[in-house]
């Protein structure tokens, strides 16, 4: 028993002095094995007649090269790896290397976060990790697939060292919102004579979007009858839903969710209200939205105030109203009857006679009395 348990360990040294025989060819089959990050492939430099290639990471078969220089890897994490090369057809030969190359983990960007607020805009932050070197500096790219956006805008602490990157603008959504893509949001650490660990964090847009606030475009009361109206911008979310804080007086707030776009209240006296949307599916796992500014309607009935459209609708027909009392008044026989005027005796000189009605005079014979009349010469000048 103890012979075959001697013999298998022999056959398990040879083997093993074979591979790293190989391993240490003079002139290997496969030379130069390296990482392409940009187009995301292990890629070698090949000598002789191999036949079959595998590809492994961490130990595991990826796939098999078939008859290319290379194997395809897909994503590139932050997470040191094995990558292996084997030749499966022929002389055994392998080759391996790490990916990213090691350093000091707790040099790396500490503490990743972003965030997409103000419907494009993206932000991220991080934070300098904890035995990084003096002159560590850090830099931001955004991923999806063979896609890189540096970044456009760093903020830097007191030391100069880049802690947060900004977007002004992110219009990058490839494809439509109910198959949103990850995107990699990656930091790089570099160092004079130290090699710094990256960071990573994988998200799709809309699981990081800080929903808007919502723009209220109007608003009105009448007596008992109260309405509001909102609208809200996203590049991410379709599916939202909307929770309401209404204050009315002096009562505590209390909050309601909706659907609509609006809000209706009968009898709601003086009250203040606020809303913000939320994802309706992801509502628990999102960032809150931004409230929107408080706004304040006063219902009572002293101080109702009219709908916009009844106040066109009353002023033309007030003002038609208007017209025709001054025509009728002008032109209607009975208010002369009404009121009619005055008659007064014309002065034979100075008023004129055209149009003119003229009252006769008549005393009655009593009351006569006798003038005297003096007569008047006029002597020649």
């Amino acid at each position: 028993m103890a012979l075959l348990w001697l013999a298998v360990l022999l056959t398990l040294i040879c083997h093993s002095m074979t591979t790293d025989h190989a391993i240490s060819d003079p002139d290997p089959p496969i030379t130069n094995l390296r990482i392409d990050p940009q187009r995301q492939r292990l890629v070698w430099d090949q000598h002789g007649n191999v036949s079959e290639i595998g590809c492994y990471v961490n130990s595991k078969l990826l796939a098999k090269a078939n008859g290319k220089l290379y194997c395809s890897l897909g994503d590139l994490s932050c997470e040191v790896k094995n990558y292996t090369v084997k030749v499966m057809n022929g002389q055994p030969f392998s080759a391996w290397i790490q990916y990213p190359k090691q350093g000091n983990p707790w040099a790396a960007a500490d503490n990743l976060t972003c965030r997409v607020h103000d419907v494009d805009q993206l932000s991220c932050s991080w934070a300098v990790g904890k035995e990084a070197p003096e002159n560590v500096q850090y830099y931001f790219y955004l991923k999806h697939s063979l896609e890189t956006w540096p970044c456009p805008k760093y903020m830097q602490n007191q030391q100069g060292v880049n802690v947060q990157c900004h977007f002004d603008s992110i219009s990058l959504q490839p494809q439509p919102q109910r198959s949103q893509p990850l995107f990699r949001f990656l930091v790089n650490g570099t160092s004079g004579g130290s090699k710094i660990p990256c960071r990573e964090t994988l998200h799709r847009l809309q699981e990081i979007e800080i929903l808007a606030a919502p723009n209220i475009t109007k608003t009105w009361c009448y007596e008992n009858y109260s309405f509001m109206e909102w609208e809200v911008r996203s590049l991410f979310t379709e599916d939202l839903k909307y929770e309401l804080e209404i204050r009315k007086g002096t009562d505590l707030a209390y909050r309601e969710e909706t659907e609509l776009e609006t809000l209706r209240l009968r009898n709601p006296g003086p009250y203040t209200v606020k809303v913000r949307a939320m994802d309706s599916v992801f509502f628990r796992s999102r960032p809150q939205g931004q409230w929107s500014a408080p706004q304040h309607l006063d219902c009572d009935r002293k101080d109702a105030s009219f709908p916009l459209w009844l106040v066109y609708l009353l002023a033309p027909l007030g003002a038609l109203l208007l017209v025709g009392l001054l025509f009728l008044c002008r032109r209607w026989p009975v208010m002369r009857k009404l009121f009619p005027r005055v008659p007064h005796v014309k002065d034979p000189i100075g008023d004129s006679f055209q149009n003119e009605r003229m009252v006769a005079w008549d005393p009655e014979p009593e009351s006569q009395e006798e003038c005297p009349v003096t007569q008047v010469q006029v002597l020649e000048t």
